[in-house]
C-alpha cells in the first residue's frame, strides 16, 4: 500500500513540476515578447498613452505627463494618424491635469478630442521626398535574407552615411537628420533591415537586438562602396546602435568606416529585455524567465555578446548621444564606455530624453554636436 501511495505522490509531483514548468516557459515567452518581437513604427511599451483635450490650429492639448512635458519636438501618433509637436506652451490656458504643446502639422489623419496618442522619435512619415523635399532614389540592398529596402539621398561628399534605425522606429525615424546631413553635403543611405515592413522576414521571426541584424548593414556598407563612398561613418540608434558598433569591429569592410555615432546605445541585451517586459507589465518576479527565455529562443549569449562588442576593438572616432532618463538602455553603461575609450569616445549627454529621442529633445545641441564630430571625419 505504501509503495502504491508513494508512486501516485511521485506521479502527482513529476506532473506539478510539469505544469509548473510549461506555466514558467509560457510566461517566459511572453515576458521577452516584448523586446524580440517588437511592432516597427509602432511606440515601445514605455511610451505612455495620452489623450488629446483640445486642438487649434497651432496648439494641441494634452494629458500632462512626464512624457507630454518633454522638451523638444516629437511625432504625436495615434490609429491612423500622425502629428508633429513642438515644445511645450508654458502660458497657454489649461487645467492642471492638462499641458499644451505646440502644433507643427497634421501629417495624416484627425487630430480630434479625445483621441488616444502617443509621442514618439519619429517625427516624419512617408519618404526623403514628400517629407524633406529630398531628391532620393528608392533601391535595394542584397542581404543574406533577401532584398532590403534602403532610400539613399546623393550629395557631395565621397564620406557617406549610413543611417540605421532601433526599436520602436523605420527607417523614417533617421530623417530627423537628414537634412543636416544633406546641408553638410552627405549623401546618406537609410536602411530597413530583417523583420521591418517592406523587408524579409528574420528567419525565426524574432528581433535579435542587433546580434545577427548588424549583417544586414555589413551589406548596406557593400551597398555604398558600390555607390562610390571611400569612407563610412555609422549612424545607429537603439539596437540599430548596436549593429554600428558590431560592423564597424567585424565588418570584412570595416577599414572604410571612419567614425561612429551611437545614439541610445543597446550595449546590455539582458538590461532592454527586463526593461521593456516591465513596461508591458510583467512582475519582477518574471524578468529572470524573460531573460532566459530570451538566450533561449535567439541563441542570444551574454559573455558572447559582450565580446563581440568589446571596446577594445574600437579603432575609430564614436560620438555617443544619449541620456540618463532612458529607460531602456541604461545610460551608466555609456558613461562606462566613454571613459573605458576617452582617445576615441566623446559622450554628449542629453537631459530629459527618452530611448532614442535624443536629436528630439534638444535639436540644436544634437546637430551641432554631430556638426562637430563629422567635420574632420569628411
Amino acid at each position: 500500500m505504501r509503495t502504491a501511495r508513494a508512486a501516485t505522490a511521485a506521479t502527482a509531483a513529476a506532473a506539478t513540476a510539469t505544469v509548473t514548468g510549461l506555466l514558467a516557459l509560457a510566461a517566459g515567452r511572453f515576458a521577452s515578447d516584448a523586446a524580440l518581437k517588437p511592432r516597427p513604427g509602432h511606440p515601445l511599451p514605455t511610451d505612455p498613452r495620452l489623450t488629446v483635450h483640445a486642438v487649434t490650429a497651432d496648439r494641441v492639448t494634452l494629458t500632462r505627463d512626464l512624457a507630454s512635458l518633454r522638451p523638444g519636438t516629437y511625432g504625436l501618433t495615434g490609429r491612423r494618424l500622425h502629428a508633429v509637436v513642438g515644445p511645450v506652451v508654458p502660458d497657454a490656458p489649461h487645467t492642471a491635469d492638462t499641458v499644451v504643446r505646440r502644433l507643427d502639422g497634421v501629417t495624416h489623419g484627425t487630430l480630434a478630442p479625445g483621441t488616444t496618442v502617443r509621442l514618439t522619435p519619429q517625427v516624419h512619415t512617408g519618404d526623403p521626398g514628400a517629407a524633406l523635399g529630398l531628391d532620393h532614389q528608392d533601391v535595394e540592398v542584397p542581404g543574406e535574407t533577401g532584398l532590403l529596402p534602403a532610400w539613399w539621398v546623393p550629395a557631395a561628399r565621397d564620406t557617406c552615411v549610413i543611417a540605421v534605425h532601433g526599436l520602436g522606429t523605420t527607417r523614417e525615424h533617421p530623417m530627423v537628420v537628414m537634412d543636416f546631413l544633406h546641408r553638410s553635403r552627405f549623401p546618406v543611405l537609410s536602411l530597413a533591415y530583417r523583420g521591418d515592413r517592406g523587408a524579409p522576414r528574420a528567419p525565426d521571426g524574432l528581433s535579435h537586438l542587433g546580434e545577427t541584424e548588424w549583417r544586414d548593414l555589413d551589406a548596406a556598407l557593400r551597398h555604398a562602396v558600390r555607390r562610390g563612398a571611400e569612407r563610412i561613418v555609422l549612424h545607429g540608434w537603439s539596437t540599430g546602435a548596436a549593429m554600428a558598433l558590431r560592423a564597424a569591429t567585424h565588418s570584412p569592410l570595416r577599414d572604410r568606416v571612419v567614425g561612429l555615432v551611437l545614439d541610445s546605445p543597446v550595449l546590455d541585451w539582458e538590461a532592454t529585455v527586463r526593461a521593456l517586459a516591465l513596461a508591458r507589465g510583467v512582475p519582477h518576479a518574471l524578468l529572470p524567465l524573460a531573460v532566459r527565455a530570451a538566450e533561449g529562443r535567439t541563441g542570444l549569449r551574454p559573455h558572447r555578446v559582450r565580446e563581440r562588442a568589446d571596446v577594445r576593438d574600437l579603432r575609430v572616432p564614436t560620438l555617443v548621444v544619449h541620456g540618463p532618463d532612458d529607460e531602456i538602455a541604461p545610460w551608466a553603461l555609456s558613461r562606462a564606455f566613454a571613459r573605458s575609450r576617452p582617445d576615441l569616445v566623446t559622450l554628449h549627454t542629453v537631459p530629459d530624453a527618452p530611448h532614442g529621442a535624443m536629436w528630439n529633445a534638444d535639436p540644436a545641441g544634437y546637430e551641432e554636436a554631430l556638426r562637430r564630430f563629422l567635420t574632420p571625419l569628411g
